[in-house]
This record gives structure tokens, sequence and C-alpha cells, in this order.
């Protein structure tokens, strides 16, 4: 097993997004790794949130249990955190958990979108104190090669 990928953090946005994710790292785990996902649910800084926090709560709920049928057998740790900028959220969660990576599977999408949405994909790559790994989902048939990343672990 790689170094990288004895304790990682894995940010899930969704459920579409947990079955990528799982997909593309299962390969490189091994039964000493630790898996740690989140999902991060945004908060609006003072304005209406999109979509009441019990409702988000349950969608992550979903997210993590598709991550734990794709890995399989394996331990998964899930945790729920809230923030106002998910990247920073991410990087909170990577630093309490002393991971040893942050491992992504970028998601389609615009540039436009991008731009409207921001990109935390990118914040994630360019930002983080420790190493990202940023894996292919093995199963994308749409012929990209995954570098329209557009949101690494919110519902934007």
């Amino acid at each position: 097993m790689s170094d990288l990928f004895e304790r990682v953090l894995l940010p899930i946005a969704e459920k579409t997004d947990a079955q990528a994710t799982a997909r593309a790292v299962q390969a490189h785990l091994d039964d000493d790794s630790r898996v740690i996902a989140v999902h991060v649910i945004e908060k609006a800084g003072g304005a209406p949130d999109k979509a009441g926090v019990e409702q988000r709560e349950l969608e992550a709920e979903e997210s993590f249990d598709a991550l734990r049928d794709g890995l399989g057998d394996g331990d998964v740790d899930t945790e729920i955190r809230y923030g106002t900028d998910v990247a920073d959220t991410i990087f909170e969660a990577a630093a309490d958990h002393d991971v040893s990576s942050i491992v992504i599977t970028p998601r389609g999408g615009s540039r436009l979108v991008r731009l409207l949405t921001g990109d935390v994909a990118l914040d994630i790559v360019t930002e983080s104190d420790r190493p990202v790994v940023v894996l292919p989902d093995p199963e994308r048939d749409d012929g990209s090669d995954g570098s329209t990343a557009t949101d690494g672990g919110s519902e934007a």
C-alpha cells in the first residue's frame, strides 16, 4: 500500500459522486487503509439555505451508504460537516483526522457552470496542505479525461 492511501479523506457530494469515488479508489485501498468520508452541507452564511438541513442530512446518509456499497466490506468512517466554504471545511476535516491524502474523483461540468458555482475541486487541489489524489472514474464513458471537475464535495 502506498502511504498516500493509508488514511484517506473522501469528500462526497452526492450519491452518484459516492459511487464514482468508490469505483475509483477501491483498487488503491488495502486492509490497512482507513477511509474517512465527509459530506459538507454548505451553509449560506446569513442567507437562506438551498434546502432544509434535515433533507440534506438524509441525502448525505444515502451518499455514505452508496460509498459503503461500492467499497464492499471495508470500514468507512463518515462525517457530516457544516460550513460556508466547502474547501476550507474539507481541509479542516483532513487536519482533524490527520489524513495522508484527500482523494477526489472529478465530476463533469462546463466552464460556465464552474464559473457560476465555483470550483471546489480546483480549490482542493491548489490550496491543500497535504497530498491530493485525483482519480478518474473507471466507468466514465463520456470520453472526458476528467479535466472538467466542478465540485469535489459540496452541493453547489
